[in-house]
């Protein structure tokens, strides 16, 4: 029997980040199902799905920007921009794109071909107006209101319904002014 090679640093990253990424899929659907068996009907669990998304994205911004060592962005287009390109990539893996901007620069789509979390799902007949991933559009909500943008965050097409990629709205509100809880010069 020959000996076995010891895998390369990479290699074990790589089967860690795989098993993390598949163990946190599965969490994630036991969760929505206890929602679906607790509240009974599915507007509630979208409800609750985006609220606990909401709470997890007040708090992962800071370790977004933490991490990313991205610059402080200028606008919402490029807030955007950064939340499909570095955002999901760093916290699910995967890239977004940006389209569908309206002509005030207000509102746009924030598109996923590929969704970990809907690895091993199929939604029964009695949840067709279930949001699975609803903790998405809580979590981007969440984070932007952190940076002072107030949104609003809606599915528009999703994979589980039977479109062809998942689309989430992103329209911007109200831009919040920073405030600062004490002035400099006292």
């Amino acid at each position: 029997m020959a000996p076995v090679a010891p895998r390369s640093g990479d290699a074990i990253f790589a089967s860690v980040e795989r098993v993390n990424a598949e163990l946190f899929t599965l969490t994630y659907g036991a969760i929505v199902r206890q929602f679906l068996t607790d509240l009974e009907e599915v507007d509630e669990v979208n409800k609750q799905l985006d609220q606990m998304g909401y709470n997890i994205g007040i708090r992962l911004i800071d370790e977004f920007l933490a991490k990313s060592n991205v610059s402080k962005c200028v606008d919402f287009k490029e807030t955007t921009d950064i939340i499909a390109k570095v955002g999901f990539k760093m916290f699910l893996g995967v890239t977004a794109s940006v389209t569908n901007w309206d002509a005030d620069g207000t509102c746009c789509s924030i598109v996923l071909e590929d969704n970990p979390l809907v690895d091993f799902v199929e939604l029964p007949d009695n949840c067709q107006g279930l949001y699975y991933c609803n903790i998405l559009s809580g979590v981007i909500r969440g984070a932007l209101e952190m940076v002072s943008m107030k949104t609003e965050v809606t599915w528009l097409r999703d994979v589980l319904r039977g479109d062809d990629v998942f689309e989430l709205q992103v329209k911007l509100l109200k831009q919040v002014p920073e405030e600062y809880p004490y002035k400099d010069d006292e």
